[in-house]
């Protein structure tokens, strides 16, 4: 949590605009203090709720006693049975593009120990007993069209993360400081970065991570190959590259 509330983006993405920061997270990052430590930093966020979330309306605040006003998410809509479903439809990130349809219900109100938010209810429309998903989200401007297809981008993050852990070895970090995993952190993302750079060599046919490490690792062999050919074709190369060998061979 103390990283969260003194992280600098300056330091990573120098100067930026608070408000276009938006922070993505489902359920399991669904905690008081994170979302606190978000709106005093002055971003936006999206964020899953767990079913047994507190929330309220302004409604139920000047209606009910103050002992009685918070209630669990899933109840809350259960009992405001006046807000109607709206039907949205939106397009998967897959390869093959298809279309989802959902419904939703939208209100404003507040997250306990947070303050107010936009509250949405959203479910797939043919599956209508199936899994809901609650959602919050601090910037009240936003509407639930917005929010639903905001979170919906937290997909490809998580392709990011499937992406970096099975070709870049991020989890395989054995070290014991905080700013040891962090850097080791950076360092991924940096390789990452470079790679999707299109490196020189790299035919535009190489589109996974995978594809580009294999092409750069056979021109690197290849480079080394005709390091060695152009050695061995010089005045005395022959000779150069024997001693070379017996030189790492001896060691240091």
């Amino acid at each position: 949590m103390t990283y969260l509330r003194t992280l600098d983006l300056e330091d990573s993405i120098g100067a930026y605009d608070r408000r276009e920061v938006l922070v993505l997270a489902e359920s399991g990052y669904d905690n008081k203090k994170i979302e606190k430590a978000i709106a005093d930093n002055g971003w936006n966020c999206i964020i899953a709720l767990s079913k047994t979330r507190s929330v309220t309306s302004e409604a139920l605040a000047l209606t009910t006693p103050q002992s009685q006003q918070w209630c669990h998410i899933d109840t809350f809509f259960r009992r405001h049975r006046r807000l109607k479903w709206n039907t949205m439809r939106l397009t998967t990130h897959g390869n093959k593009r298809k279309r989802m349809d959902l419904r939703v219900r939208h209100t404003s109100g507040s997250l306990r120990y947070v303050g107010k938010v936009e509250l949405v209810c959203s479910e797939l429309r043919n599956r209508p007993d199936g899994r809901r998903t609650y959602l919050a989200c601090n910037d009240l401007r936003a509407t639930a069209r917005q929010i639903v297809a905001g979170y919906r981008m937290r997909w490809a993050v998580e392709l990011f993360h499937t992406c970096v852990k099975q070709n870049l070895s991020f989890e395989e970090v054995a070290t014991h400081g905080f700013d040891a995993v962090m850097a080791h952190v950076h360092w991924v993302y940096c390789a990452y970065i470079l790679l999707h750079m299109s490196p020189p060599g790299l035919s535009p046919g190489h589109q996974s991570i995978g594809d580009k490490q294999r092409a750069l690792q056979h021109g690197l062999a290849d480079k080394e190959k005709r390091h060695i050919l152009q050695q061995l074709t010089q005045i005395g190369g022959v000779q150069r590259y024997k001693d070379e060998l017996r030189q790492a061979l001896a060691g240091p």
